[in-house]
């Protein structure tokens, strides 16, 4: 066994050795392929989602001579009736690309080190072929006549090459290898049964078209079947949940926000997979504790700069997004580079790729996700570049302190500049547009409140709640918002109709915010009193 090709079963035997949760279900996805013309994979998702587990999995289960019948005992994947066909019975190619993004000629240096595997076993495979991938491919050729067997290809981190260096000429390099190696049609029937690729950043195009046409692409947008694999789903998360004693809502609120819609074939059903990040739920379970786990220094360094970007529009998306709001996105135009972001439509595809967004295909719109992701986005923006945008993050923990210490003139004069300062609509035609205003000013709101949007309480629904998180010792917002009235008709109807009724069992303060705009005088008022 060799360090690239046919690298054993090891990598999952270490996983097996740490607490596991079974994600096998997806080897089976790729029997159902192999040998098809839908056998080359590429499977994209942030970064900690499992991608790495996912490849060590099916090399195991592929690599011939590991003998991994043990391992998989009592997995998913052994109880499907693919199994015993596929265990065990192709050459594997494991590369992780994370190794060979520093090498000044990627496609050269992953050659070389596939062919010094190749011939440790097949001294003769690929002689007499010049040229990098004439020799590499007739060295393929050689080893399946050599061994009988045809290759299965794991490819980890496909993108990382594209991710980490900016030339062009270098990028291209590695891509057209790739089109070398499973473009050719005949030697990719006779020697290749499958191949599965891991990234982040989907298949980069030119133009509209892939790069890698022949590769069917399940991205972090759009996963279909491999939804249920992209992360741990809500099922998985709460059997973790009481088996280490954690808060399931504790994890729902740190960790859930992705929520990725399939069709299962098999059950000719849609589903919706609530996906969490399997790295930050497992360190959450182990030290028993939530937390910013997902994210690092080096990741804060990339979303400042995407979040830096001078694109109309997009530092107010973003602002928008941390004060709870869906923003709207194509996603349509952009080339899946990491270096080449055009647009405002571009930073905010990539933000979703990147895992900073979750996307909904259904109203093209994007949204933050959970509390680790909002976190890490509101200290990006609070760092920004753009002076103005910082300055509003800012000004929003002098509004919540305002609203707290009932200060009726600083919290109508904060208001009146989140308008101003376009990060919420321009122009008002109701109270919606208001309501936009709003939440984009209290953004500060999301370190201590869970946001409700017209919450049914009493005799009708109360515009906006801010509900305390579990311990916080804030008081609860309960916000009424009107157009062309006065702040204190709004108090009135708040009262009137007992929308604090449905705040009564939580047992802390409760504050009645009043807020409204009138059109003839452009002016903010407010009213704030005690339940």
């Amino acid at each position: 066994m060799g360090m690239y090709v046919n690298p054993g079963n090891g990598g999952f035997r270490r996983m097996l050795a740490d607490e596991y949760v079974d994600k096998t279900g997806l080897i089976a996805l790729v029997n159902d392929v192999i040998g098809t013309s839908r056998s080359l994979v590429c499977s994209t998702r942030p970064r900690r989602f499992g991608k790495t587990f996912a490849a060590e999995s099916l090399v195991a289960y592929y690599t011939c001579g590991a003998d991994s019948r043990e391992l998989f005992e009592g997995l998913d994947i052994s109880r499907d009736p693919s199994f015993e066909e596929h265990l065990n019975a192709y050459n594997v190619v494991r590369l992780d690309m994370t190794e060979f993004r520093g090498a000044a000629d990627v496609s050269a240096e992953v050659s070389r080190a596939i062919l010094v595997d190749l011939r440790a076993e097949v001294p003769e495979a690929g002689a007499g072929n010049e040229g990098r991938f004439n020799e590499l491919t007739s060295a393929f050729a050689d080893f399946v006549a050599a061994t009988g067997r045809r290759f299965v290809f794991v490819i980890d981190e496909w993108d990382a090459p594209l991710r980490e260096r900016r030339s062009k000429e270098s990028q291209e390099d590695w891509v057209f290898m790739l089109r070398k190696l499973f473009k050719n049609f005949t030697f990719t029937a006779d020697a290749i049964a499958a191949c599965y690729m891991t990234g982040i950043l989907p298949i980069v195009r030119y133009g509209t078209q892939s790069a890698l046409s022949d590769f069917r692409e399940f991205t972090f947008l759009r996963p279909h079947a491999y939804a249920p694999y992209v992360g741990f789903t809500e099922e998985e998360v709460e059997e973790l949940a009481e088996h280490h004693g954690m808060d399931m809502g504790e994890l729902r609120r740190w960790y859930d926000g992705y929520e990725l819609p399939w069709v299962d074939q098999r059950a000719h059903e849609r589903k919706v997979e609530r996906v969490y990040a399997p790295f930050s739920v497992m360190s959450a379970c182990a030290n028993g504790d939530v937390g910013p786990y997902w994210t690092d220094s080096e990741a804060f360094s990339s979303l400042r700069t995407y979040v830096d970007l001078d694109f109309d529009g997009l530092q107010q998306a973003v602002v928008q997004a941390l004060g709870g709001a869906a923003v709207r996105v194509s996603t349509y135009g952009f080339e899946n580079s990491i270096h080449d972001v055009e647009s405002r439509d571009d930073a905010l595809t990539l933000l979703c790729h990147l895992g900073y967004l979750c996307y909904d295909a259904a109203t093209s719109t994007a949204r933050v996700p959970n509390e680790e992701v909002r976190a890490e986005l509101r200290q990006a923006v609070a760092q920004s570049r753009h002076a103005e945008v910082a300055r509003i993050v800012r000004e929003s923990d002098v509004l919540l302190r305002a609203t707290w210490d009932m200060d009726e003139d600083a919290v109508a004069d904060a208001i009146s500049r989140a308008h101003d300062d376009g990060c919420a609509p321009v122009y008002y035609n109701d109270e919606q547009a208001l309501r936009a205003v709003v939440k984009s000013a209290y953004i500060a709101a999301a370190d201590h409140y869970a946001t409700i949007e017209e919450l049914p309480s009493g005799r009708g629904l109360a515009d906006v709640v801010y509900l305390p998180r579990r311990g916080d010792p804030s008081p609860a917002l309960l916000v009424e918002l009107k157009w062309d009235r006065s702040p204190e008709a709004a108090i009135a109807q708040v009262r009137d109709r007992d929308y604090p009724a449905v705040l009564r069992g939580w047992g802390g303060p409760i504050l009645l915010v009043g807020i409204t705009y009138d059109r003839k005088s452009k002016r903010h008022t407010c009213r704030i009193e005690e339940a």
